[in-house]
């Protein structure tokens, strides 16, 4: 059974409106990825949580959000600020995460977040409210990554397809079926990624441009945003070496299945079809 929720991983670089850096970005906030969120989310009037964790600016990522979520007309939102995993504890923390309709995780360093919330209270009324309820949790570079059971934490584009180049630990679960990676295309992660799912071949690679996310629901996914989403599926490679090889030996991966979608194109996790918009043709993915 899929869960209730909403997840919406983000590549990074998403439009908040304000700005030309990668912390603050683009123009068209209306018609963004934000406006999406935002519309899960039930409208302007949703309370929406802020958690810029995973940032080492939390306070200025945090005012940054307030001020991009506040053009689209919501003014119920809240920073949670949370530095320590003792701050996941906090009772109004806890308060406002059963009540809210939406969490907004930052980018910024992954590992923060599984550090600072995972397997806390905090983190199991995420976990329980998504499965049961339309809670939707939103991410963008970092807070996308983070999503998924096995998280990518780091690893070069120059030591691609070594083994050992890309580090992987224990992430949030929201999502257990995929491998996220962000900012995919402009800093060139075919390599960890590809890797990622030799060393996972029953799970989907999932690599995000900038300004491109996801709108996860019901066992399937629509690609939102400007930029391409490419997959990856190992499940049927001829050839994977990954078990077999020692640390820093060069990989080979034979078959490993890539398909490039861009917004509207949608993806059924369940039985790996790829529906391509607007010409609705159905591709197995196994």
């Amino acid at each position: 059974m899929s869960p209730k929720g909403i997840l919406i991983p983000i590549g990074g670089n998403e439009d908040k409106g304000v700005e030309t850096s990668e912390m603050y970005t683009q123009e068209f906030i209306e018609e963004g990825i934000l406006s999406r969120v935002v519309k899960e989310a039930g409208g302007i009037d949703a309370e929406i949580l802020i958690i810029p964790t995973a940032s080492s600016i939390p306070e200025e990522v945090g005012e940054n959000y307030l001020e991009a979520f506040g053009k689209l007309g919501c003014t119920n939102l809240f920073v949670m600020d949370i530095r320590n995993r003792e701050d996941s504890d906090k009772e109004e923390y806890i308060k406002r995460m059963k009540s809210a309709k939406c969490v907004m995780f930052s980018g910024g360093d992954q590992s923060k977040i599984t550090k600072k919330i995972g397997d806390t209270k905090l983190h199991d009324i995420m976990l329980k409210r998504y499965k049961n309820e339309p809670f939707v949790i939103a991410g963008t570079s970092a807070g996308a990554m983070c999503m998924s059971r096995e998280m990518i934490t780091g690893g070069s584009s120059q030591e691609s397809f070594i083994k050992g180049a890309v580090g992987m630990d224990k992430g949030m679960s929201f999502i257990p079926q995929l491998i996220i990676d962000s900012h995919f295309i402009r800093r060139g992660r075919f390599g960890r990624m590809a890797e990622a799912v030799a060393r996972f071949p029953m799970l989907i690679g999932v690599g995000l441009a900038e300004d491109t996310g996801l709108i996860i629901k019901n066992g399937k996914f629509e690609v939102i945003g400007s930029g391409m989403v490419i997959l990856f599926n190992a499940r049927k490679a001829r050839h994977n070496n990954h078990a077999l090889l020692k640390e820093g030996t060069a990989m080979s991966l034979v078959n490993l299945k890539t398909h490039i979608l861009a917004s509207g194109d949608r993806f059924n996790i369940k039985k790996k079809k790829v529906k391509v918009s607007p010409l609705k043709v159905v591709v197995d993915h196994d």
